[in-house]
């Protein structure tokens, strides 16, 4: 399945699971919305899934996609490129935030180089679309295929974790760092 095919697959939420989810939240004893947003959430997981109350995912993943902004051309951060291949290292290494939190829900991580503009360690995936996308300050960062080809790259590691037998999916990237955000 390409990402074309994957968008085209996509599909409303269930709306019978999720007024099951709603009515389940008004039968609890609890302030009406006291839950704040996971009671959304717990919602919306219903709808996903299809059924009410949702499953508990058993064996979950987290897929951290990897590459590099062209825009670091114009100095956008004090931190050399290679500090995102040293990112990656140490996502791989199991000593990244990302680690400590999927370590608390039992979760996979797996590490996927779309565009890392260095050499990456073992133990990542590569699909490399190109090394580093090119600097949107002066031109497309990628072209109309090349996103594509990143797009397919997401659909295909989806595809592979649930034949692997994983259960919930969760995404996240490493890009080359920024500049911090001044706080307000």
């Amino acid at each position: 399945m390409n990402a074309r095919e994957a968008i085209e697959a996509i599909r409303p939420a269930d709306p019978v699971a999720m007024a099951a989810a709603r009515d389940r939240h008004a039968q609890l004893t609890k302030p009406a919305g006291s839950l704040g947003a996971l009671e959304e959430l717990s919602v919306r997981l219903a709808g996903l899934a299809g059924r009410c109350p949702p499953p508990v995912p058993v064996r979950p993943a987290v897929a951290v996609f990897a590459g590099d902004h062209g825009v670091h051309a114009q100095r956008v951060t004090p931190w050399p490129r290679e500090v995102t291949g040293q990112m990656v290292a140490n996502i791989v290494g199991g000593g990244a935030v990302i680690n400590a939190f999927a370590r608390q829900i039992g979760a996979e991580v797996v590490v996927v180089d779309v565009g890392v503009a260095h050499d990456v360690p073992a133990g990542v995936l590569r699909y490399k679309v190109r090394p580093g996308t090119g600097d949107l300050s002066t031109g497309p960062a990628m072209t109309r295929d090349e996103a594509l080809a990143a797009l397919d790259t997401g659909v295909r590691v989806a595809a592979d974790l649930v034949a692997a037998g994983h259960d919930a999916l969760l995404t996240g990237d490493m890009a080359s760092p920024t500049r911090p955000r001044p706080r307000p």
